[in-house]
């Protein structure tokens, strides 16, 4: 991989914790930088169907930042409608997430985006199929890590965790994010000064609860990494 190119790996400590919008964060900034920017979600279990087939809701809003345009399948290659755990969501409708589609997918991006954000699916360990999980799928597009922090009751387990799991992997943490998903979370300030002290990566951002989604609020709260 070109290193003196933007591409990130988005994980997260849980399903929720804000994945999807710290990968629009992210796209903002590069597209902010003037880069060719591409956001990839390379798994989805949760979707509606509709009458141009399955759509996940945050693959779409990735879709709709990336620039140039993708199409949904280049964003989005595996789609499930039923929102579990992606391997099982794969069995329930016959069929199998092959980790080198979606690396082929993800080289095709590379060739015509500056940038390219990738949003893993759960957490780091979540399998994709019988054999490999995310942090596969990580190792495999090797690509630098940024950890989305759920802040709420057990993050600071979680995160550590974590963070021990993708150091183990060999790729690289550039970062983490503090994503307010509690709003009414108690001593949520001491539980990210607890994580500052004990993950060995800079803090990149802290999100507060936010009654609007929208991709350019979110980046204002964040900050690329280098390497």
């Amino acid at each position: 991989m070109n290193r003196s190119m933007m591409h990130y790996f988005i994980t997260g400590t849980d399903t929720d914790c804000g994945k999807t919008l710290v990968t629009l964060g992210f796209m903002q900034l590069c597209l902010e930088r003037g880069l060719k920017t591409a956001g990839m979600k390379p798994v989805a279990a949760g979707a509606l169907l509709t009458h141009e087939g399955l759509l996940n809701p945050d693959a779409l809003a990735i879709q709709g930042l990336s620039n140039p345009a993708l199409s949904y399948a280049e964003v989005n290659p595996y789609c499930f409608e039923p929102a579990v755990a992606p391997h099982l969501a794969a069995k329930l409708a016959g069929a199998s997430i092959d980790l080198g589609t979606i690396k082929g997918q993800y080289h095709q991006l590379c060739k015509s985006h500056e940038a390219v954000v990738v949003e893993g699916v759960g957490g780091w360990k979540v399998p994709l199929n019988d054999e490999q999980d995310t942090a596969e799928l990580c190792r495999q597009l090797d690509l630098p890590v940024i950890l989305v922090v759920g802040l709420r009751l057990g993050c600071i387990n979680h995160a550590l965790l974590s963070v021990e799991a993708i150091l183990a992997s060999g790729q690289p943490l550039l970062g983490w994010i503090a994503n307010h998903i509690d709003a009414n979370m108690s001593l949520a300030e001491d539980n990210i000064q607890t994580l500052k002290q004990r993950i060995n990566a800079p803090l990149l951002g802290r999100i507060p609860r936010l009654d609007r989604v929208c991709a350019e609020t979110v980046a204002t709260y964040l900050s690329l990494p280098s390497y």
